[in-house]
């Protein structure tokens, strides 16, 4: 190994970056143990807790319906009715009853009976007035009025949270009060039984759920509040305890004081109670400890074996990096190259920076996107090239039943300010189209000629209905919307409506046919296909207006649709009524048509090469394979001459540009004008050929006049950035600085060819 690979930076971050790379698997395969084994046991954890507090609320429920149970039984028990309650014979009966009732559960630890607005109240330990009974039971939060108001007022079962009760002015306790109205659920009870439950009797019920873990449970009545809790190494605030009420019966995770807790919940039908565990998440990861050993033991090896692989590697990886660095340099501008004499950035920083630039250029990102796609669709016909990804980005829907394209055209128009404004309103007008009553839809396609646009239609159309008929009214509504909104009629080719978008090239080629018909009838006029010359009165002879579209689609080197024209006419020479003069006439058609289109056209080769031995074929497959040459050969050819027009036309566009890219008004409708093309047309073809957009071009032209103005030049750089044709300094300045890494004041400063910055002033002025 070389020494002076140690000297690089970029090496030592190699293996650097090969050592994590190694270690990757090793940190994900210890965090998924890890993590499986925190979850596995989290889940027994949580699941043990749902089952337990099932348990229990299973238990206490059974408690609540027995003790409302024992106060359906008094209060249609004889012996505690007011009359003999109050009574002095019956009240010794009384209060055995009250205490027999008493005994039948567990969980009662005082039953005390009250009769509304009774000055006096009774237990299984007797009669006692409320005075006495105040001093003798007294509550911390719960005062006498308040308990004296509730005996009267409650109509529901209630039970109160729990409350520390002092007992004869010395025994302490912290005991529930549960308060049934009698009768139950009356809407007019006439008194009161309160069940005194020791909170022990229920937090017993619910202290081993947690076992040895942190955290806490509670009971929460159907207000929220809290009836009982058992904490364990932590305690939450009322609103927090609060706002575990809402949940969902089940298992859920939920930040409480800022961390991360596991709460497990379940409520009861019966009294509407809501029982919860809270644990913190972090005992879980402290609980496995079992797979630690194994991690560090592991670690190292990996380590040990993973240093001597990263060294191989990352000198396997370094051995390219003059090749990249290479190519990086001839693909960057002078400013990088000047980066790189001034020792800013690494090898990888100068490729990086070269690529970025490259990318910028080939970046796929077309404003004209949308009638590009529309353009092919008219050229090619294939609409399921379409994705639905590609339909909802260019709010583009072939959904109807029938689709036909047309062609509208206004002649020669001046080079004026109203005219562009009106060109613009038109191709904005005619964008995107809908005719709800029509059930129809239209979108605008910007033509390659600059006084043409395209218009695909599409509408629903019922079985028993022509297509014509609301082919034409649909025409009709677009002229009309036309008219409203400029002076100048255009005029219109309408191609066939076919019922699938898929030979839209078809209805394109028949407009345009149509479209160059309409001199017989001047502009502002309509021109159908269908109404085209059409001999179909003859039997065998082939209509005018099919050989039309034959010739068209030549012209516009559409070999899908001169091919759909061609084979309809070879398989009617199969009719056995037909002669073999007439056959031969109907060949001549063709021929003459396509012969004529291709000399039209500057093909002049063709008669000599293949015309002879079509005529004298043994088998219509022969002759229609043919004709299928010839037209193949004449598409080819306007193909190729296109391009060849289409690059000459850019390479004059490009030199336009280079000549006034300083006028802050080029734009690419300028260009459009200037050319007599349309401006998606200028940003397509700009973009295939020169593997930039339009205003990337001219910005580049700007920044590299910029920069060449502050090596050379002591000017402002107001005034060099104004010279440029560029209005917006401060714009500029954010845009040079991300191009170049540098403001254009430091530019200066680093490149000044002699040797000299300019003041500093200036600088500041910048």
């Amino acid at each position: 190994m070389k020494r002076n690979y140690f000297k690089s930076k970029l090496f030592l971050k190699y293996i650097w970056s090969y050592l994590f790379i190694l270690l990757i698997p090793l940190i994900l395969m210890t965090l998924f143990i890890y993590q499986n084994a925190v979850t596995n046991l989290r889940s027994e954890i949580e699941h043990s807790s749902l089952s337990q507090l099932t348990q229990t609320k299973v238990i206490i429920d059974g408690r609540m319906k027995e003790l409302s149970e024992i106060a359906s039984r008094i209060s249609y028990d004889k012996r505690l009715t007011p009359f003999r309650v109050h009574d002095s014979y019956y009240s010794g009966e009384a209060i055995q009853a009250l205490d027999q009732y008493k005994a039948t559960s567990s969980i009662i630890g005082e039953l005390f009976l009250y009769f509304h607005n009774d000055k006096n109240i009774y237990s299984a330990k007797g009669l006692s007035s409320l005075d006495v009974f105040s001093s003798t039971f007294s509550f911390n939060n719960w005062s006498k009025d308040t308990v004296l108001q509730d005996l009267n007022r409650v109509k529901f079962p209630t039970m109160r949270p729990a409350d520390t009760v002092i007992r004869n002015s010395t025994l302490q306790d912290t005991m529930l009060a549960y308060l049934v109205p009698i009768t139950p659920y009356s809407p007019n009870p006439h008194g009161t039984i309160m069940y005194l439950i020791k909170e022990s009797e229920l937090t017993s019920l619910i202290d081993s759920i947690l076992g040895n873990y942190q955290g806490l449970t509670y009971i929460l009545d159907n207000n929220g509040q809290i009836l009982v809790d058992n904490r364990q190494g932590e305690a939450l605030t009322n609103a927090e305890a609060q706002s575990l009420f809402g949940l969902s019966p089940g298992i859920h995770d939920k930040i409480l004081d800022g961390k991360p807790h596991s709460i497990v919940s379940v409520k009861s039908e019966n009294n509407g109670w809501t029982y919860v565990t809270v644990m913190p998440s972090a005992q879980f990861f402290s609980s496995v400890v079992h797979v630690r050993s194994f991690i560090v033991m592991l670690f190292i090896i990996v380590v040990i074996v993973g240093a001597a692989i990263a060294l191989l590697l990352a000198r396997m990886q370094y051995q390219p990096i003059s090749t990249l660095l290479e190519f990086a340099n001839s693909k960057s501008k002078p400013k990088h190259q000047a980066n790189e004499a001034a020792g800013a950035g690494n090898e990888l920083d100068r490729i990086r920076t070269a690529l970025q630039e490259y990318s910028s250029r080939v970046d796929l990102q077309e404003p004209y996107a949308r009638n590009h796609f529309l353009s092919m669709l008219l050229k090619y016909g294939n609409a399921q090239s379409l994705t639905p990804e590609l339909q909802e980005a260019f709010d583009v829907h072939f959904d109807r039943t029938h689709h036909f394209v047309m062609v509208i055209g206004w002649g020669e128009s001046g080079d004026t300010h109203e005219d562009k404004q009106d060109r613009q309103e038109i191709i904005e007008l005619l964008a995107q189209i809908e005719f709800p009553e029509l059930e129809a839809h239209a979108y605008g396609v910007e033509l390659p000629q600059l006084e043409q646009l395209a218009l695909i239609i599409s509408f629903n159309m019922d079985a028993e209905q022509q297509p014509f008929t609301p082919a034409r009214l649909i025409v009709e509504a677009v002229l009309s919307n036309m008219l409203e909104t400029f002076d100048a009629a255009p005029s219109i080719g309408v191609g066939t409506c076919y019922s699938s978008p898929d030979q839209l090239n078809q209805s394109f080629i028949e407009a345009c046919s149509a479209f160059e018909m309409r001199g017989s009838s001047g502009h502002g006029t309509v021109t159908y296909f269908e109404k085209l010359l059409d001999t179909t009165d003859h039997t065998f002879w082939i209509p005018a207006n099919s050989l039309m579209k034959l010739s068209q689609s030549l012209k516009q080197g559409s070999y899908d649709v001169a091919e759909q024209t061609i084979s309809p006419f070879i398989r009617s020479l199969q009719s056995p009524e037909m002669s073999a003069l007439q056959k031969r006439c109907i060949s001549f058609d063709i021929l003459n048509t396509m012969l004529k289109t291709a000399s039209e056209l500057g093909i002049h080769n063709l008669i000599q090469d293949m015309a002879p031995n079509m005529i004298y074929s043994h088998s219509l497959d022969e002759l229609e394979a043919g004709f299928l040459s010839l037209a193949s050969r004449i598409c080819t050819q306007v193909e190729r001459d296109n391009q060849k027009e289409e690059q000459s036309q850019i390479d004059r566009i490009v030199s336009y540009i280079d000549e006034h890219y300083r006028d802050h008004a080029l734009s690419l409708e300028t260009i459009a004008f200037e050319f007599a093309i349309s401006p998606s047309h200028v940003s397509r073809s700009f973009k295939e050929k020169m593997g930039l957009n339009f205003i990337q071009y001219i910005w580049q032209k700007r920044l590299e006049e910029v920069m060449h103005q502050l090596k050379t030049t002591s000017a402002p750089l107001k005034d060099i950035i104004i010279q440029v044709g560029y209005l917006d300094t401060p714009n500029f300045i954010r845009k040079f600085k991300k191009e170049t890494g540098y403001t254009p004041g430091q530019f200066r400063k680093l490149f000044w060819e002699n040797g000299q910055a300019p003041a500093v002033s200036e600088l500041d002025d910048e």
